[in-house]
């Protein structure tokens, strides 16, 4: 084992929690990534994006995180959940989410992907 294998960041004990404790993001074609997780000023920014833009449990998705991370890790102070906008991808560099998904993955539809036809019936 070396020293690497030994560092165990707050961002990634963060990351392993969300995957842990929110599998309901990913279930739901949701995405997330953690943006910030500094154990100096206590602030942890986690960006939610997918099927999470306009879903209806994503205030109540986006309380559990803030109130169980505060209560899970010692060193959190401050917790900021971000939705994106508009279903799709955030504007930092980051190319897959903690889940391994695209951020452009959603699939529960709610923004006009999905809604029928004028000729479905």
């Amino acid at each position: 084992m070396t020293d690497t294998d030994t560092v165990d960041t707050l961002e990634a004990r963060v990351e392993r929690w969300l995957t842990a404790q929110m599998p309901i993001i990913q279930m739901h074609g949701g995405t997330s990534a953690v943006r910030k997780a500094d154990p100096a000023d206590g602030e942890v920014v986690v960006e939610l994006g997918g099927a999470c833009s306009g879903c209806a449990i994503s205030p109540r998705t986006t309380q559990n995180i803030k109130v169980d991370l505060a209560k899970e890790f010692d060193e959190v102070d401050d917790v900021v959940v971000r939705v994106a906008d508009d279903g799709g991808d955030w504007t930092l560099d980051q190319p897959e989410s903690v889940m391994g998904i695209d951020r452009n993955e959603g699939g529960r539809g709610g923004r006009g992907e999905g809604a029928p036809r004028d000729d479905h019936f």
